[in-house]
């Protein structure tokens, strides 16, 4: 995880040019748990079934990954950075998310984490071996706690390119040239999921894996019944990491969204979208620069449909800054950049999509006419 020391002595005003125009109100959700069971460091990598593992080692490659491992049944992706792999896809009939697994601060933390959870330690197949605890979190989704014997060696990085600024000229007599090459991937940044209960959810990985909220996303009118998005990161005290390392939205369904992976700076995000253009893959939305965590963003799709962010330069929060709260809104997604997409949003479904609409609306779940009517209505603002 990037993140950086922050000088306690000159602390921020929460809420004032950092993320979300305003905060909490009076007994409004506090983002956080005074006595979470661990505090997980960090999202240590995803887990994938696909029927195909050499088309997806081929994308993986276009896209930017490196291959840490690969076997008859499995691939195992990874970036730059030391660390853990990124990705693992296992052979399967089809395509399909798994879940998230969390990287444990202390092998400690997940003996106490197995005791709370009444859980089994087991061995993980991750390169270099190491102990993991398998959970459920009320969504449904296998959310593994992971702690690794071994870290992979760094590779070699994608240098950023020398930029000349007003009167500032660090380069001179030399031209900028960046290669059509693929984004080198440093790393796993967040992941992305969609649940029909959103507060169980979000509770249960502040009171579990004590994370901690960056922002809310409320919908218009709406805001006396509670947030309906959270950008959520991990708390390592004063140090500063990810504006967010999970992000979940109410919605319809159960499932993945997106997944997003850190690059140098914006010439390798732009370089690496020709080159994948070049090779038929299909954008999504971007180039652009987010609201909330303020990253330079780039979407694409893989040949199975999953969604994948190359992103650079985003925000680095401390435990000091507490949750913003915002509108949802579809037009509030970027700063700067083309206008997003109906691919994006999901606001072209198809009909499994439908038919996940009507049976979220039958059931014992927080999604009711009145959520989904505002949801439609922010994604079209």
């Amino acid at each position: 995880m990037s993140h950086t020391p922050v000088d306690r002595a000159d602390p921020q005003t929460p809420h004032q040019d950092l993320h979300s125009e305003q905060g909490a109100l009076r007994g409004e959700h506090p983002g956080r748990t005074r006595n979470p069971v661990i505090k997980v460091a960090d999202l240590a990598w995803l887990e994938f079934e696909k029927p195909d593992l050499d088309r997806a080692e081929v994308f993986a490659r276009d896209f930017g990954f490196a291959t840490a491992a690969r076997t008859e049944s499995e691939l195992w992706l990874r970036g730059t950075f030391a660390g853990s792999p990124c990705m693992v896809i296992r052979r399967g009939h089809a395509s399909r998310f798994i879940g998230p697994a969390f990287r444990a601060a202390e092998r400690s933390d997940l003996d106490r984490l197995a005791r709370a959870t009444g859980s089994a330690l087991r061995d993980i197949g991750v390169p270099g071996g190491g102990r993991s605890v398998a959970l459920l979190d009320p969504s449904g989704f296998p959310v593994r706690v992971v702690h690794c014997a071994e870290q992979l060696p760094a590779l070699p990085e994608q240098q950023p390119l020398l930029l000349n600024f007003g009167t500032d000229h660090r380069r001179t007599n030399v031209t900028q040239r960046p290669p059509r090459e693929p984004s080198r991937i440093q790393r796993l940044g967040h992941v992305v999921l969609e649940t029909r209960v959103f507060t169980r959810t979000l509770d249960w990985y502040l009171d579990t894996l004590g994370m901690i909220v960056s922002d809310f996303l409320f919908l218009d009118g709406q805001r006396e019944r509670g947030p309906t998005m959270a950008f959520i990161r991990c708390d390592q005290g004063s140090l500063a990491v990810d504006h967010h390392t999970l992000a979940m939205h109410l919605g319809p369904g159960t499932g993945y969204v997106h997944s997003a992976y850190q690059v140098t700076d914006l010439d390798s995000i732009a370089a690496g979208g020709e080159y994948l253009a070049e090779r038929g893959y299909e954008r999504s939305w971007g180039i652009g620069r987010h609201i909330q965590g303020s990253q330079l963003f780039d979407y694409w799709r893989d040949p199975d449909r999953f969604m994948l962010e190359h992103f650079a330069d985003g925000d680095l929060f401390s435990c000091d800054v507490e949750p913003g709260w915002a509108p949802m809104s579809g037009s509030g997604l970027a700063q700067w950049g083309p206008p997003v997409t109906r691919d994006f949003l999901g606001t072209n479904p198809p009909p499994a999509k439908l038919r996940e609409v009507m049976t979220a609306l039958r059931g014992d779940n927080e999604l009711d006419p009145a959520r989904l009517l505002g949801l439609m209505k922010a994604m079209s603002s």
